[in-house]
């Protein structure tokens, strides 16, 4: 199995840095720049956390993908079955917080990743899906 095969549970802050760690493995192993590198793992982090704190835990996948061109890169796509987000929107303005943070993780992790997906459903959870294309 390699490490791009991986779905990481998040249930405590040691699974958001593993998850951390796993991103970075995957993105030096595409040939990824350190600057993009870091980045990715950025987004990553934020995203897990709010897994974490927000929706009670859940799991991330890390891939290697390429496009249609050709062009290498890697997706994260963090899963939870928590609460959802009742107002995307607000959720996605930067500085906005529905807790004590900064109001950075998911319009940071958008800004940090080229594509960025959301799905939530009150009730059902949330999935948010980044890829970084290597440059």
């Amino acid at each position: 199995m390699t490490a791009q095969d991986v779905e990481l549970p998040i249930v405590s802050n040691e699974d958001v840095v593993r998850v951390r760690q796993l991103v970075r493995a995957v993105a030096a192993e595409a040939g990824m720049s350190l600057v993009d590198q870091t980045k990715i793992v950025t987004a990553a982090s934020e995203l897990a956390r709010n897994t974490f704190v927000h929706g009670g835990g859940g799991s991330a996948r890390v891939e290697s993908v390429v496009n249609a061109r050709g062009r290498a890169g890697v997706r994260l796509v963090v899963t939870d079955n928590g609460p959802g987000i009742p107002d995307i929107d607000k959720a996605l303005t930067e500085g906005w917080t529905s807790g004590s943070g900064l109001g950075l993780g998911l319009p940071g992790a958008r800004r940090l990743a080229d594509e960025f997906e959301l799905d939530t459903k009150a009730g059902e959870g949330t999935t948010v899906t980044v890829t970084k294309w290597i440059r």
